[in-house]
């Protein structure tokens, strides 16, 4: 039952963001957004950093120390006989699977970074699941939702919205994975929400009429998940997570609305709106340095 009143808002105070540290891009990437966790969230909000266990002794010893300085933990997870075949995008919803301590916990990509100062009730909902509209579809048609919907026996859900982005009207639900955030515990009875998005992942990889599913497989099940998991989706402004990149390469950021999270994807976006700067100096302000690498007795280079 959803909580209302004092209770639900202490709840909805208590998160984790948790996001992937794997070498040898992910790891720096994730330092950047880890500082900018602690420069823009209230310092109650718990960061953890998920490490592949079998990539955890290739990561470098700088980020090891970011995350000590700014009182966050790498953890590992096992990605071995997950998916098969293997599926990296999948290590969001495997790191998901982990068990945390706090009320909600909240995925977020690695190529993200927090800009302005925000707070957890500005995200969380009880008894849902904050997500935003992808920014586009162009791996598939309307139809693929038949199959997906199909292969799980539920019906399509009734809503529609438009995309992000790219969208030529309104459209079945269709989330970005980029940042998702959920309560940890089973609230519905019908299973923790993690469980049941590996679950529903688990399904979909096996209809193998849908080409598109891997890499989109995280994407397509999303919303399913949400549904099997007895919660309901509640759909984040795009200032909260704002994709760049698309229709939207080279453009600024828009100075007439509050942008409190950018997804950039890659640094060429980064630099292109301005923030490679800011990434440096949550990173100084946090750890002394702007690049991770300089951390460790040995550092080298300049990411």
């Amino acid at each position: 039952m959803m909580q209302s009143g004092p209770e639900a808002m202490e709840e909805t105070s208590d998160l984790t963001i948790f996001y992937i540290v794997e070498p040898p891009d992910y790891q720096i990437l994730a330092c950047s957004l880890l500082a900018s966790i602690r420069s823009c969230f209230p310092a109650s909000v718990k960061a953890v950093g998920y490490c592949p266990e079998h990539r955890y002794d290739e990561l470098h010893p700088g980020v090891l120390r970011a995350h000590e300085m700014m009182g966050a933990e790498v953890r590992t997870f096992r990605t071995d006989d997950r998916f098969d075949p293997a599926y990296p995008h999948g290590n969001k919803i495997l790191a998901a699977l982990e068990k945390r301590d706090s009320a909600y916990s909240m995925f977020v990509d690695s190529d993200v970074l927090c800009l302005r100062e925000n707070t957890p009730a500005n995200i969380l909902k009880p008894g849902m699941v904050s997500c935003s509209m992808a920014a586009s579809m162009l791996w598939g048609d309307q139809s693929i939702w038949d199959v997906i919907y199909g292969a799980l026996n539920i019906e399509i859900p009734p809503e529609r919205y438009e995309l992000m982005r790219r969208s030529k009207g309104k459209v079945v639900p269709y989330f970005s994975a980029g940042l998702v955030a959920f309560p940890e515990q089973d609230v519905s009875g019908k299973g923790r929400f993690p469980d049941v998005w590996y679950d529903t992942a688990q399904i979909i990889d096996r209809v193998e009429s849908l080409d598109k599913r891997r890499p989109y497989l995280d994407q397509m099940t999303l919303p399913a998940a949400i549904r099997r998991a007895g919660l309901d989706w509640n759909i984040l402004p795009e200032e909260q997570h704002y994709i760049l990149g698309g229709k939207l390469k080279g453009e600024p950021l828009p100075e007439d609305r509050d942008i409190y999270t950018i997804h950039y994807r890659n640094l060429q976006n980064l630099r292109s709106v301005g923030h490679m700067p800011t990434a440096r100096e949550f990173l100084q302000r946090h750890t002394g340095e702007k690049y991770v690498r300089r951390l460790a007795p040995d550092g080298d280079g300049e990411r």
